[in-house]
């Protein structure tokens, strides 16, 4: 398989790849971000995953450079605003949610010290909480407001501590600012709101959702569902306009979805209006953390979704069990360019640990993407 190659890790060295996001400058330039996590990845002060990776590429994609890094930046996703480009995350694995701004395209970037330079919403030390997570989600632009989805996990267990969340600021605002943010009330998932057919499953939580607006103008927050060993389930959480409620009915909010056992991005294409998703859409039910897939689909509604391409599957010589287990195309971050999408994914392929260590981050562009949809 070719790939454009934005990043290799040598698995050796027990670092491996997260969290990619990309965006299209305007004087047409990409930039790229990924951070690094694993045993042998680099720490920060309170022993956490912290380092964030900033790429430009000049030749379309072809060929990468690393630009800077970028301390206590971790799960953080790059966007535009008011002819600024800002980085939204957290500060470290599972820390205070902080924001960037930068006015040079990407070569230099302010510092959160403080709630006036970017420090939105505190986080507790090491896993006390506040613990803020996320992955590199869109935002939201709708009416006057900005929004985008976290969680806090408390108590810090991975799937059952999650409790969804969004931030929202008034388009005008400073996004710097801490008093320009308001954040909704913190929703547990409640195991026994589960549907009683799908039976038990195993650590089911709700985590990485997308803050997107519904046809009707709602706003809904889509989350990827952890319903292992059930496969392609996703949570639908409503949010007011406001951005200070949210709230979630189980009996409206469990939906169909490709791939919604793993991090996945939604947005509406402004062209025809339907919603777009690449995701890892599951061909082996008995696999349900499958990542080896990765495709397209599309929806008018957001609750019924329709396959329209594989984008990437293992060409390799792997059996389809040790498929399962070394290859994935996961954690996709993808932008409307034009008539095309490009996306950067987050690759366990050739020589990776396992499908979730990434060895690599990879470009890649779907041309004439409309004419699938």
């Amino acid at each position: 398989m070719q790939f454009n190659e934005v990043k290799f890790q040598d698995p050796a060295t027990k670092t491996y790849l997260g969290s990619p996001s990309i965006i299209r400058l305007d004087h047409g330039d990409l930039l790229a971000t990924h951070d690094y996590f694993g045993p042998g990845c680099p720490l920060n002060h309170e022993g956490e995953e912290h380092l964030t990776s900033v790429y430009r590429s000049s030749d379309d994609g072809k060929s990468w450079v690393n630009v800077t890094h970028i301390a206590n930046a971790f799960w953080s996703n790059l966007f535009k605003h008011r002819g600024a480009l800002y980085l939204l995350g957290s500060s470290q694995q599972y820390g205070s949610i902080v924001i960037r701004r930068s006015e040079d395209n990407g070569n230099t970037w302010t510092h959160p010290k403080d709630a006036k330079t970017g420090l939105l919403f505190q986080g507790g030390f090491f896993h006390d909480p506040p613990n803020y997570h996320c992955a590199p989600v869109p935002m939201l632009k709708k009416g006057s407001r900005i929004y985008r989805a976290f969680e806090d996990n408390d108590p810090c267990q991975w799937g059952k501590g999650f409790q969804s969340l969004v931030i929202s600021a008034p388009l005008e605002a400073d996004l710097l600012d801490a008093s320009s943010w308001t954040m909704s009330n913190k929703l547990p998932y409640d195991r026994s709101r589960t549907p009683r057919e799908w039976g038990a499953l195993k650590n089911p939580g709700w985590l990485e959702g997308n803050v997107v607006e519904a046809p009707g103008g709602e706003i809904w927050n889509i989350l990827r569902f952890h319903s292992d060993p059930l496969v392609d389930k996703a949570a639908v959480v409503k949010v007011t306009d406001d951005g200070k409620c949210i709230t979630f009915d189980p009996a409206t909010g469990f939906i169909e979805f490709p791939g919604g056992m793993t991090k996945f991005t939604i947005r509406q294409d402004p062209q025809t209006r339907l919603y777009v998703t690449l995701s890892n859409n599951n061909t082996d039910p008995g696999r349900p953390s499958q990542r080896n897939v990765l495709s397209l689909h599309v929806s008018e509604d957001l609750t019924h979704w329709r396959h329209r391409k594989t984008l990437l599957e293992d060409d390799s010589v792997l059996s389809h069990e040790d498929s399962m287990r070394y290859t994935g195309f996961q954690y996709v971050d993808w932008q409307f360019d034009g008539d095309d999408i490009i996306y950067l994914v987050r690759t366990a392929y050739g020589g990776a640990h396992n499908f979730h260590d990434a060895n690599r981050i990879t470009f890649h562009k779907l041309e004439g993407f409309r004419k699938l949809i």
